[in-house]
């Protein structure tokens, strides 16, 4: 598939956010993925704040990366934060050079040990105030070029169009309600993938993708099918193993 083509892929599953049953874990989790092949970068994950301001993991390209965003928040730096907090984009920042990275050297460490050398950051914003912020990683150190991104902070604020696409975006009570749904079902899907991964003795990654894929062949939510794991209502051996 083309570039032109992928572009025009997530620019139609905004549009699609626009009905009812539109799942939101799974457009920002492919969103990640458009991300790192669009971007030619090696990993993508998005950060979300909660209605206290507080950031949590929503979405990422693969587990490592979605671990290093839970350390990140655990310990409170990172760029991804940094993006937050200051609302404005970073690039080609490089994750070995100890004195571009002072304000956040644990971070730094954790990601240089995950293999990643170079990361980019870009805000998720409505107007004047921030959402989130996504993160880019590179295990090479490699630049981002000014066409990439600049899509890249086009395919933030699309995340951010996804996640707000009640009519009414002027009320912010509906706005934080939005992004509360969005992060109560990232908590239940890690949960089920948990499940998941421990009665099949695999790794999280292929018992997400086991999960994803039943649920997509039967037109379903990620986040319902993972709700009816956790209460046991669902028949876990239904689903084809990884």
């Amino acid at each position: 598939m083309s570039r032109e083509q992928q572009v025009s892929d997530v620019f139609v599953q905004v549009a699609d956010s626009l009905i009812d049953d539109f799942d939101v874990i799974e457009f920002l989790d492919e969103l990640c993925a458009h991300c790192v092949s669009l971007l030619d970068v090696s990993a993508a994950g998005i950060l979300l704040a909660n209605e206290k301001g507080l950031l949590h993991t929503v979405a990422a390209s693969d587990e490592n990366t979605h671990l290093l965003e839970i350390f990140a928040i655990q310990h409170d730096q990172g760029p991804c934060l940094e993006c937050y907090r200051t609302r404005a984009s970073r690039t080609d920042i490089d994750l070995h050079d100890h004195t571009a990275n002072s304000s956040w050297p644990a971070f730094a460490g954790q990601a240089r040990k995950s293999g990643f050398k170079t990361s980019h950051v870009f805000p998720l914003r409505l107007r004047t105030r921030a959402l989130g912020a996504m993160n880019l990683f590179h295990t090479s150190r490699q630049a981002l070029s000014e066409q990439d991104a600049s899509l890249a902070q086009a395919l933030a604020d699309v995340a951010s169009i996804a996640l707000l696409q009640q009519r009414d975006l002027g009320h912010e009570q509906m706005e934080k309600n939005q992004l509360q749904r969005a992060l109560s079902s990232r908590i239940v899907i890690e949960q089920a993938k948990g499940i998941l991964a421990e009665r099949w003795m695999v790794k999280p990654d292929a018992a997400y993708g086991a999960l994803r894929a039943y649920a997509r062949a039967r037109h379903l939510r990620i986040s319902d099918c993972a709700r009816q794991i956790i209460d046991q209502q669902l028949d876990t051996d239904q689903i084809p193993r990884p």
